[in-house]
């Protein structure tokens, strides 16, 4: 036994000594490759932080992707700390920090750290590029481990991508999700998931621990950023964001073709010609190849986007543009937050024997007093139905006010009448009067007209011109946009950013509500013009569509010379402005 020992002995000694021999014999580039990867997650590692709700409730993990303090994270992290929470840093510090915006669906939040105008942040990738066999790495507070803030580190790669994960009873639904192998555990959900060059693909958000106990297995998945790219306009509207809903069901036919199996006639996909027994071939600029595939690609998209399907019918193909439906009807999701967030009352108690015992003298005891925020987060804090947090919408409304001022400002014309005088397709001549009471059209064939009384004349029922979908009551609202603002134009709030057909990139989105009518307003994040306005008489119809282009300056302003009409799937008319005339 002896001679046994010594000789573990020796080989354990012998071994330790050839450790710095075998070091110098690691090729260069290898321990160049290990030094740039200790760098990247050393980046990455300052922008993920530790999130702890008030008084001990709930806990996650979450990433900064502003200067200034936005945050992602999981829905389900943040639902336990309510409105306030405290982040830990990996400097040591700890900040404040608010609610902005919940995609209770998608399991998605956005927070505001506060105190600070230079946070780290973690760059956006492009979860698109993502492949099965690719390395990341995962970055979080697993366990609460974190409580010098200092976060773990895990490592692995790209087990799968364009997972879809059912809802399982709840309100989560993880679509197009990305799935890897780098341990993720209970309290790295929120945290980022990274690629090798430090950019942020996923939000670490559901680990398959079902049945096996609360312990990592190697199956993780990350919500991918690039279907946060599509919410993080809407997230930022400080709203209760939902996803959306073609307003049809697919299925797969005996031939394996992705068909519809049911559609609703209110639907806008219904009135774009989509119809029972189609196939769907593309939707949102992606290929529609499975079910699952179809899934994944609505499980990305926020209500009211409105993006390109195409279908085939008889071996002929159709490429339409549809608006989608909300997944829930209107106020649905804040009701089952709300009574997600009550606590269920104590059973009644059993009847007793005998007389009623008699009330204490005095005064009845007061309810509790509801908790109040930190002062340091309350400024930043504003309730209202249908938001998270009203307040960031407000942000957002005064952002967009200031890019349409740089339009010149229209308020000191607002008493007098604006003339257009120019031509529609065809050469032919056109008039156009817009006055505080009035929008007079002459046209070749006859002259419309609308008179305006009151202060909010009803306007859902004032279509003129037949065919416009509303062309005078549209003039009317975009006016009112221009001389009244965003703050006095009527119940309007910031939707978020949205695509627009026939501009790049997302656009600022406005919706008001003035006269009986959805007004949509689509604003250049870049030079502040008004793109596009839509007035949509009723729910489950076509808006009038004014999309305006070829803006000069008109003394101070700028003023769209090109105006074109469209109302369904047909442009209603085109006007060039030869002279304009604002008094």
């Amino acid at each position: 036994m002896k001679t046994l020992c010594q000789a573990l002995w020796l080989v354990l000694l012998m071994a330790a000594s050839a450790l710095p021999l075998a070091a110098q014999d690691v090729p260069p580039q290898v321990l160049q490759a290990e030094q740039q990867r200790i760098e990247v997650i050393h980046r990455a590692r300052q922008a993920t932080i530790a999130i702890f709700g008030r008084g001990g409730r709930g806990g996650g993990s979450g990433v900064i992707i502003t200067p200034d303090g936005y945050a992602l994270s999981n829905f389900h992290v943040t639902a336990g700390a309510g409105a306030a929470m405290k982040c830990g840093l990996p400097d040591g510090k700890v900040y404040d920090a608010v609610i902005v915006g919940v995609d209770p669906v998608g399991d998605v939040s956005l927070i505001k750290l506060l105190g600070r105008d230079d946070f780290p942040t973690a760059p956006l990738g492009d979860s698109d590029l993502v492949e099965p066999g690719q390395w990341c790495f995962a970055v979080g507070n697993p366990f609460l481990l974190a409580t010098d803030f200092q976060p773990t580190v895990t490592f692995g790669i790209i087990s799968g991508v364009h997972r879809y994960q059912y809802p399982a009873g709840t309100l989560l639904e993880y679509a197009d999700c990305i799935q890897t192998d780098a341990a993720i555990n209970p309290g790295n959900s929120g945290g980022p998931l990274f690629n090798m060059q430090g950019e942020l693909i996923g939000i670490n958000g559901r680990g398959s621990f079902e049945k096996r106990g609360r312990v990592n297995v190697g199956v993780g998945y990350a919500i991918s950023i690039n279907q946060i790219k599509n919410f993080l306009g809407y997230l930022r509207s400080g709203r209760i964001v939902d996803h959306a809903e073609l307003g049809a069901t697919v299925g797969t036919d005996p031939e394996g073709r992705v068909v519809v199996t049911d559609i609703l006639e209110s639907s806008d996909a219904y009135r774009r010609g989509l119809r029972y027994g189609d196939e769907l071939v593309s939707f949102a600029g992606r290929p529609v190849t499975s079910t699952n595939m179809y899934k994944n690609i609505l499980g990305t998209l926020p209500k009211g986007w409105r993006v390109p399907l195409s279908f085939r019918r008889e071996g002929m193909q159709w490429d339409v543009l549809v608006r989608l439906r909300g997944a829930h009807r209107e106020g649905e999701l804040q009701e089952r937050l709300t009574r997600r967030s009550r606590r269920r009352p104590a059973p009644p108690r059993r009847p007793q024997p005998g007389p009623e015992p008699k009330q204490p003298p005095g005064p009845k005891p007061k309810k509790p007093a509801k908790p109040k925020l930190p002062p340091a987060v309350a400024k930043y804090y504003e309730q209202r139905p249908g938001f998270a947090n009203y307040y960031f919408n407000r942000l957002e409304q005064q952002r967009v006010q200031k890019l349409l001022d740089r339009l010149g400002g229209f308020s000191p014309v607002a008493e007098s009448a604006w003339q257009f005088e120019g031509e529609q397709a065809g050469g032919l001549k056109t008039q156009l009067t817009l006055a505080p009471d009035r929008v007079e059209l002459v046209l070749p064939g006859g002259t419309a007209r609308l008179e305006l009384e009151g202060d909010e004349p009803q306007l859902g029922q004032r279509l003129d011109p037949p065919g416009s979908g509303g062309l005078l009551a549209a003039l009317y609202l975009w006016r009112r946009l221009l001389v009244h603002g965003v703050e006095k134009f009527g119940g309007m709030y910031y939707l978020g950013t949205v695509p627009l057909p026939g501009h790049r990139g997302l656009v600022d989105c406005l919706v008001g509500l003035h006269g009986g009518v959805e007004t949509r307003a689509y604003v250049d994040p870049q030079s502040g013009r008004l793109l596009a306005l839509e007035m949509f008489p009723d729910d489950d119809v076509d808006p009038c569509e004014l999309v305006f282009d070829d803006y000069r300056k008109v003394g101070q302003r700028l003023v769209p010379h090109r105006l074109e009409v469209r109302h369904g799937d047909d442009v209603y008319q085109v006007f060039k402005w030869q002279k304009i005339t604002l008094p």
